[in-house]
């Protein structure tokens, strides 16, 4: 009889996307496994692909965390070989289960995969994993057109502190895709939620219609996708930062407000360049207020951001043994 692997993680769609190297990992570690996976529903998305899947149970949200109730309803009726839960819940004890793991503590000094991965004992940690559908993968051919460069931007975030300014933004691709840019003439995809779209306006109004891919409201295993072949992401601390890394795609991530030894994006084609400030001088200045939506981004320069892009992409080249410089 194949295993059952209940396997929870986060509602947060970065969290999400960090912690899929563990599920990465059980795949491969046991091949005759069937999984269930439980999130929250921005998340659901990222693993509808994910091999081998009965389910994805959505958690909602409710008072009184009336959600774990909604869970066990959906899993107490089954034997669990396996229970991993990433929530530092007490819900694995509720179920009936031959292993069980769990996070214990959050650990402040190190990456979030890192921290993940403790709960399977796994070093190194396994790197975030996400599968896309055909269908997913085939709209994503059709939006982004190959033969040509591509410059991804993600200009928002879920909290405005953390979103460099969008003129930023719009000096920045003028900068990269200029004929002595590292990417002359390429394609600009802006993503994002569609919520977050009216905030992209600013820098959306300025490119160029001809070389512009707006890629706001799109599914996130579309966007996955399309992310697969930009030739360079920059973005806020995002999920959608999160997600390019995952993807493969040179990624560099734009930090202020928030922690870089937790939350910088992982992976060999990954970097971020942060503030003139550090992020405990930020949220430890006075009159700082998290819910304060106006930008903690202003410390970081053009020209900073710009510089760090360029040395991601002759990084890589020259990992790849193509340098041409």
């Amino acid at each position: 009889m194949a295993q059952r692997i209940l396997f929870i993680t986060s509602t947060r769609i970065g969290d999400a996307v960090l912690s899929s190297g563990l599920l990465a990992h059980l795949v491969a570690q046991y091949p005759s496994a069937r999984f269930t996976v439980a999130c929250g529903a921005p998340a659901a998305p990222l693993f509808a692909a994910a091999p081998r899947i009965d389910r994805v149970l959505v958690i909602e949200k409710r008072p009184w965390k009336l959600h774990w109730i909604g869970l066990w309803l959906a899993c107490a009726r089954h034997r669990w070989d396996m229970v991993v839960d990433l929530r530092r819940s007490g819900f694995a004890w509720l179920v009936s289960a031959g292993q069980r793991h769990v996070k214990r503590e959050s650990l402040p000094d190190r990456h979030r995969v890192e921290e993940d991965a403790r709960v399977l004992s796994l070093d190194p940690p396994p790197s975030p994993r996400i599968w896309i559908a055909d269908r997913d993968d085939a709209r994503a051919r059709e939006l982004v057109p190959a033969g040509r460069p591509v410059l991804a931007i993600g200009p928002t975030a879920n909290w405005g502190a953390k979103e460099w300014p969008a003129a930023n933004f719009g000096a920045l691709v003028e900068t990269l895709t200029a004929p002595d840019g590292v990417l002359p003439g390429a394609l600009v995809m802006v993503m994002g939620a569609l919520s977050e779209r009216p905030r992209a306006l600013p820098l959306i109004d300025t490119l160029p219609s001809d070389r512009l891919i707006d890629l706001f409201g799109e599914s996130l295993p579309v966007a996955f996708g399309c992310l697969c072949r930009a030739s360079l992401f920059v973005g806020n601390d995002s999920g959608l930062m999160h997600l390019a890394a995952a993807s493969g795609a040179p990624t560099l991530g734009l930090f202020g407000p928030s922690p870089e030894r937790r939350y910088a994006p992982w992976g060999p084609n990954a970097a971020f360049v942060r503030t003139s400030q550090s992020y405990d001088e930020l949220v430890n200045g006075p009159g700082f207020d998290h819910r304060d939506e106006r930008t903690l981004m202003e410390g970081l320069s053009v020209d900073a951001a710009a510089e760090a892009a360029r040395a991601l992409l002759a990084r890589i080249a020259k990992t790849d043994g193509h340098d041409s410089a």
